[in-house]
């Protein structure tokens, strides 16, 4: 099986969890968990910010990508997180563009959090069902009349684009991922290996 690109965006003051915890999952995916220590992911995951140079993220955690927009390679799964950065690069327009662009090219587009104004920016969530942290459901409705804020599910998928509540939910939203991509045994196994719990259900948890 060809390893899948999977990048991740990052930006100042992106919140910790929303990239990391999708890392996490990607990283830790084994096809055999006989096999766990000696073979890899089917997942190549790496970071992908505007420039390759420190960033600052929630809580102080710094950051140093792995490539920038302009050399970022070809993608197979581009995930888009959240926090309160979000607020400034809605209105960062090259940043846009490049998640515009990406977003008609990748078989997998997904976005955590408040990641999903970026998408929404991007006009990736047109006429399509998506959901949002908690906190911003209204705000996400009031920004893009044109997209069904879905407020009672944990995930939203619609085809290839999969929105996910806050902060935790990119955990869950990126087990679909694998599971879509390698069968829902793998995507248990490995939250197993997290020592996750397995989301029997998809109903929003707050």
């Amino acid at each position: 099986m060809e390893r899948k690109k999977v990048g991740i965006l990052v930006f100042p003051d992106v919140e910790v969890l929303d990239f990391a915890g999708p890392f996490e999952v990607f990283s830790a995916t084994r096809l055999n968990e006989e096999s766990r220590y000696s073979e890899s992911s089917p997942f190549e995951v790496f970071l992908i910010a505007e420039r390759v140079e420190p960033i600052l993220a929630a809580g102080g955690l710094r950051l140093l990508p792995d490539r920038s927009i302009a050399d970022c390679p070809h993608l197979d799964i581009l995930v888009v997180p959240g926090g309160w950065g979000t607020r400034t690069q809605v209105n960062n327009p090259g940043l846009i563009d490049w998640i515009r662009d990406q977003g008609t090219r990748v078989g997998t587009l997904a976005s955590v959090c408040t990641g999903s104004f970026l998408l929404g920016k991007a006009g990736l969530l047109d006429r399509r069902r998506a959901t949002t942290h908690w906190r911003s459901l209204d705000r996400l409705a009031e920004s893009f009349p044109s997209i069904t804020v879905v407020r009672d599910l944990h995930v939203v998928e619609e085809e290839n684009v999969l929105t996910s509540a806050g902060i935790s939910a990119g955990i869950d939203m990126a087990l679909r991922v694998v599971a879509r991509h390698c069968g829902e045994s793998v995507a248990r196994a490995t939250a197993r290996h997290m020592e996750y719990v397995y989301p029997e259900t998809n109903a929003r948890r707050i």
